[in-house]
């Protein structure tokens, strides 16, 4: 079955979407990153109110360029008490397409089919592909083994070959991607375009401390980890002296509450609350507390730059 390409969904010159990452991705990136024809992303929850979400949507639309693409991310679940009031922001304001993650996508697809909004949906393996697909998603984020953050466990060419050949909707491969090599690779395995992050950590626009984007500079694939000390659900970090010092693993406390019926969602809740305040913290300042969170693509940082000439990098 011949799939639309990306370049086709979201008429951008270049199969690349900026990925969203928390704290990092912001309107001066996406706005960069549409001058050079390619998709940016941003997390909503980036905004701490709606009317800064209101106003970033305005900002980009009277940015737009030719071969350009805009869009936001939304955490589904219900750890996300704002997503609903940030759903119909979006809406409102016709962004060009959203990606959803962690929960169900249902409402998000129905509500963004009636205004004309692509919605991109992240998974992991074909059973939740199979949902989204079932939901008439307009194409499917496939999360392999090699991305930053919350990856998945299925390294990228068996999973976009499994997705293409039990599924009809287009397939996006995240993570794995840092240089035109890899772009490539990703395509040859039956993708429609890639999402990348990690290699826009260090970009002169991203809104995060000089310490942090550094590291993504200093640091490379050898030193990812995984973490279960931010948010209860391994997460891939740099393998910073504190993060050695701290260890990757919950206490036997935390391992008890998480299993326990009765205070599993409050324990996941306040590890949650802490690991996004080392998070934020080690993001925005500086501070011995590095939690510093990044994908192995980081390897092909080798300067801080700015998002076009990353851009560059990668497609050329």
């Amino acid at each position: 079955m011949n799939k639309p390409t990306l370049t086709e969904i979201l008429d951008i010159k270049h199969p690349l979407i900026m990925a969203p990452m928390f704290l990092v991705s912001n309107t001066a990136m996406v706005i960069e990153g549409m001058k050079a024809g390619v998709a940016g992303c941003i997390p909503a929850l980036n905004y701490r109110t709606l009317d800064e979400l209101r106003a970033a949507i305005k900002e980009l639309k009277s940015a737009k360029v030719e071969g350009g693409s805009f869009g936001f991310n939304l955490i589904v679940n219900k750890s996300n008490i704002k997503y609903k009031d940030q759903l119909q922001v979006l809406c409102e304001e016709k962004v060009d397409f959203i990606i959803t993650s962690l929960g169900s996508p249902e409402e998000t697809i129905k509500e963004a089919n009636k205004v004309g909004i692509k919605v991109f949906c992240d998974v992991t393996d074909l059973g939740f592909a199979k949902k989204v697909e079932s939901l008439k998603a307009d194409a499917i984020i496939a999360v392999n083994n090699e991305a930053g953050g919350h990856r998945g466990n299925i390294d990228p060419e068996t999973l976009i070959k499994q997705l293409n050949e039990n599924t009809t909707l287009p397939i996006i491969s995240a993570g794995g991607v840092g240089c035109k090599a890899d772009l490539d690779k990703m395509l040859s395995y039956g993708a429609i375009g890639v999402s990348v992050g990690s290699p826009f950590i260090p970009s002169t626009e991203a809104n995060v401390s000089q310490e942090y984007k550094q590291a993504c500079v200093d640091y490379g694939a050898k030193d990812i980890v995984m973490t279960e000390k931010i948010s209860g659900t391994p997460c891939t970090v740099i393998n910073t002296p504190y993060v050695q010092k701290i260890g990757t693993k919950l206490n036997w406390l935390e391992r008890f509450l998480n299993n326990n019926k009765r205070f599993k969602k409050w324990a996941k809740l306040i590890r949650f609350m802490i690991g996004n305040n080392a998070v934020t913290k080690a993001a925005t300042e500086a501070t011995y507390k590095t939690v510093w969170v990044a994908g192995p693509t980081i390897e092909y940082s080798k300067a801080i730059l700015p998002t076009q000439k990353i851009i560059e990098n990668i497609i050329k």
